[in-house]
């Protein structure tokens, strides 16, 4: 898992992009209509699931997790496609589909950190992440009434966090991959002398 994570580091900057650009749209445009809001998230939940299924997709079979992160990619491609095809939805709809999308994730993201703890030494960025979508879900199922500026602001807020944990995540991975080569280079060049 940790070598599919670490030749994918691009994808977690594209999808820790995506999420800080939804949150920054949310907070400058925050007068935008429910339906402007459920086709950001649609864009958003879609893309996010294609980069986690891509990533899934390519690992190596007898990966550990990769089964759960093709199932999260298959969830946020499911998320976004229903929120697309009904932006008429309540409010109320929306915050459950979104809400329980973030816990379900958030679970993925913590039962990865778990699966990766012996050869990631940050894997409490992944935990943290996994937690932040789980307490917005739930956040969701709490208040479902909220107005939607307060919405509009939570989920910005929520997903300009999330995107700075992933983009933080991805330069760890770079960075780690680097070292490795780097390493491998060197005993290699050490053995041929």
């Amino acid at each position: 898992m940790l070598e599919a994570l670490k030749s994918k580091w691009r994808l977690l900057v594209l999808r820790g992009v995506a999420a800080v650009l939804f949150g920054v749209l949310a907070f400058t445009w925050p007068g935008i209509t429910l339906t402007t809001l459920i086709l950001f998230f649609a864009v958003y939940a879609a893309l996010d699931g294609v980069f986690a299924l891509v990533t899934g997709l390519e690992a190596p079979k007898d990966t550990p997790g990769r089964g759960s992160l093709i199932l999260r990619g298959l969830i946020g491609i499911a998320a976004g496609v229903i929120a697309f095809s009904y932006p008429r939805i309540t409010v109320v709809s929306l915050l459950y589909l979104i809400g329980a999308w973030a816990i379900f994730c958030g679970g993925v993201e913590i039962a990865g950190a778990f699966l990766l703890r012996n050869e990631l030494t940050n894997e409490l960025l992944l935990v943290i992440a996994g937690g932040l979508s789980i307490l917005f879900g739930v956040l969701m199922f709490l208040n479902p009434s909220a107005g939607a500026l307060s919405v509009v602001w939570l989920i910005g807020g929520y997903a300009i966090a999330y995107g700075i944990m992933l983009l933080t995540l991805a330069i760890k991975l770079k960075r780690l991959g680097g070292d490795l080569r780097t390493v491998t280079g060197n005993l290699t060049g050490s053995l041929g002398r």
